[in-house]
């Protein structure tokens, strides 16, 4: 998911999770002094000043666990706890994506399948036409289709102060995609990229058709339980946190000194299979290791999903391929997976390609604190600057 709120560079639009936050004035918190922050091991030192530093902008906690060759490390700032469960956002989308590249295999769909054959007459208004849009333009966010997130009327309900009245509202998928269509395709299918949360509202509908059954159970049929991902789950219309998971916070608001909401509860429909996972750090990269080492896709499969369309020609070694993004860290190193933000919760969950170094981390507040940094003190051993 994303709003207007988190979306500060052209990666965090990609990303529609804030990869980097701008810092605004954060409000002070009265949960008293942060806890001292864990000891880190030296190889990961950069990481937990990372965290710490995020922190010390104002963020009431942050979390990271890391993973090399199999060795794990776990590092806590603030007011949070090493096995927080989380909302992960966007990373959903790399689950959904997952699934639809494990029926194309299964030869029970063709990416390529215009996405009126499975959902016809859905999209359509305002020149939009599903029967020039492919399931594969979903996926990668080449569909034009408009980003049901950046309706005002729902920012306002949804993101803004309106959150506070309408944070347990039940939405359903064609809700959102009806809304979307209100409004006029960004480009013609195929002609650009821009990021659209209403491509993967379709993409859940389309798994739904294929499978007969809710998206979340083929999630969880063929992902979760195969993995063993305890932690993680695709709630539904479940609006609370399992536990453990600590606080989320928002302001709600992007003006500077806004006061401070605990926003932990509510309606996971907002998002769907846009959005809507709940999950750690340690499940994360599990989920990335497995799926970039070929245990949950054929390798034709997986080439597919690594093939990536260009964001921006201001970030020359960034691409989005299918429900999977591609960056290139100031040290050269490359790495695969997908951030997240929504309302109190920013993530990160990203490998090398061999996965054999992966990395996720979570802090919990939406209006500040830098996670691109978290990645770059793991990945490239660069601390923050102070």
């Amino acid at each position: 998911m994303a709003t207007a709120r988190t979306t500060r560079t052209v990666v965090a639009t990609a990303l529609a999770a804030g990869l980097t936050v701008t810092a605004l004035a954060a409000p002070a918190l009265a949960a008293g002094p942060a806890a001292p922050a864990a000891p880190a091991k030296k190889e990961h030192a950069a990481t937990q000043a990372a965290l710490q530093a995020a922190v010390d902008a104002g963020v009431p906690g942050a979390v990271a666990q890391a993973r090399v060759d199999g060795r794990a490390w776990t590092g806590t700032a603030g007011e949070r706890g090493g096995a927080d469960r989380y909302r992960v956002g966007s990373i959903t989308k790399t689950f959904a994506a997952t699934v639809l590249l494990q029926l194309q295999a299964e030869g029970r769909i063709d990416l390529d399948d215009p996405v009126e054959k499975w959902l016809p007459g859905l999209v359509r208004g305002n020149g939009h036409d599903g029967r020039k849009v492919t399931v594969r333009q979903l996926l990668n966010h080449t569909s034009g289709i408009y980003n049901v997130t950046s309706d005002p009327g729902f920012q306002e309900k949804v993101f803004g102060l309106g959150f506070l009245e309408h944070r347990y509202d039940r939405w359903t998928p064609r809700q959102l995609v009806a809304l979307a269509m209100d409004h006029a395709p960004d480009f013609a299918p195929g002609t650009s990229w821009s990021y659209s949360n209403t491509n993967y509202v379709l993409a859940g509908l389309v798994i739904e058709k294929v499978t007969g059954r809710p998206y979340g159970k083929a999630v969880e049929n063929r992902i979760i339980k195969p993995l063993k991902l305890r932690a993680t789950s695709v709630p539904g219309t479940d609006p609370t946190m399992p536990n453990p998971s600590s606080p989320a916070y928002s302001t709600l608001s992007a003006e500077p000194g806004a006061p401070v909401h605990e926003v932990g509860e509510l309606s996971p429909t907002i998002a769907y299979a846009a959005g809507e996972i709940i999950s750690d750090s340690r499940d994360l990269q599990t989920f990335y290791r497995a799926l970039l080492q070929g245990r949950l896709l054929p390798k034709d499969a997986l080439r597919e999903m690594t093939t990536t369309i260009a964001v921006s020609p201001e970030l020359p070694g960034a691409g989005y391929g299918l429900g999977l993004m591609k960056q290139k860290l100031s040290c050269g190193k490359e790495v695969w997976g997908h951030g997240g933000g929504i309302h109190g919760s920013l993530s990160e969950a990203y490998a090398t390609r061999d996965g054999r170094h992966s990395l996720a981390a979570n802090i919990n507040a939406d209006w500040t604190g830098d996670t691109q940094a978290i990645l770059e003190g793991e990945f490239c051993g660069t601390a923050p600057k102070k």
